[in-house]
């Protein structure tokens, strides 16, 4: 009878160490001083201030700021194109662009690749996208975990999660709670669709249109592919950039990032008892690849609007008086921003206007 072995049941630890090879070097080139080193060890190790007097933080009461994501059924666009050094990008965006919204400094960053086999080129390409995007972010990553399930993904699947880590004072803490009347609401662009809806995106483009991922489309200007796996804009540096500028005035009142459920659904979480959004929805300009897709699948308005973040992927509440100089530091940063509307006195909620 023959001896059962690990290799014959779908993983070869070989190759798996091989695989595991190709990442040091992109690892290390997201740690920051506060990493430490521990090579070999079974956890990653960061500390939370600098040990350098010159670039102490010298944090007063330290708020811990965690979020987990994913990717979604985008992975499914980066398969079938063959290109993967995007998705780890969109993977890290998900993830510190909701820790932006708290004020949140990004500290570190974990992920974890679920694949059917060892692939030692297709790992290397998910953490080169994963390591971009903790480059963007100013976060190390510090560890993480890759998974070898045969009998749970098929041949060309895999998965992708990710989890961060950042601080923030307590009284710099942004919750929302300083939202006030005639408090301007300011959307910031976003590349296009990010990584939400493509449930329903892969059901217009593929199934109802019958395109296929090579196909140009000319009002696009570019390939379906191309449009569909754009990775999602980061925008820890921008927003932290106008948070430090303003350090002693209290700005921004609020910040939502704009995924699944739209602008609605929202920009209502962080609103306090007492105001409501008014934004009005002739205020910015819609990408093109919204309206290609509404109109390909024939999609209501308000599935659109509640689907995807139709060109905006964050939207900050701040004091009127500043909403000119926050949206100048935001264009300086190459960020393109709108005031689609303002704050008034009311039931908690959002409605649109125009």
């Amino acid at each position: 009878m023959a001896k059962a072995t690990y290799k014959d049941s779908g993983v070869d630890l070989e190759i798996y160490r091989k695989a595991m090879a190709r990442l040091p070097r992109l690892i290390h080139r997201t740690q920051t001083p506060r990493v430490l080193k521990l090579d070999g060890g079974f956890a990653g190790l960061f500390q939370l201030d600098f040990a350098n007097p010159l670039f102490a933080r010298k944090y007063e009461d330290p708020v811990l700021v965690s979020c987990t994501d994913g990717v979604g059924t985008k992975l499914k666009i980066a398969a079938a194109m063959g290109v993967h050094n995007t998705v780890g990008l969109d993977l890290v965006a998900m993830s510190v662009n909701d820790a932006i919204c708290c004020g949140a400094e990004l500290l570190f960053f974990l992920d974890y690749i679920a694949m059917p086999k060892d692939d030692p080129p297709l790992l290397e390409q998910l953490v080169e996208g994963i390591t971009q995007g903790c480059i963007e972010s100013d976060c190390a990553l510090l560890g993480g975990e890759t998974a070898i399930l045969p009998d749970v993904y098929g041949k060309d699947d895999y998965d992708l999660a990710g989890f961060c880590v950042g601080v923030v004072d307590r009284k710099r803490v942004i919750d929302g709670r300083a939202i006030s009347p005639e408090d301007a609401l300011i959307g910031v662009a976003s590349s296009g669709l990010h990584s939400n809806g493509y449930s329903l995106v892969r059901k217009i483009v593929f199934e109802i249109a019958g395109h296929s991922v090579d196909d140009h489309i000319g009002e696009l200007g570019e390939t379906v592919g191309q449009a569909l796996l754009r990775p999602t804009t980061i925008y820890v540096r921008p927003i932290r950039q106008i948070l430090n500028h303003y350090r002693v005035k209290s700005v921004v009142h609020g910040i939502a990032h704009i995924t699944g459920g739209g602008l609605h659904e929202n920009l209502e979480r962080i609103l306090p008892a007492g105001v409501h959004a008014t934004i009005d929805r002739d205020s910015w300009t819609v990408p093109p690849v919204f309206n290609w897709l509404q109109r390909l699948g024939e999609v209501e308005d308000e599935e659109m609007a509640q689907v995807f973040n139709m060109g905006l992927g964050l939207v900050l509440v701040v004091s009127p008086y500043y909403a000119d100089s926050v949206r100048q530091q935001l264009s300086e940063s190459g960020l393109e921003s709108w005031q689609i509307g303002s704050i008034e006195s009311g039931e908690k909620g959002v409605s649109w206007s125009g």
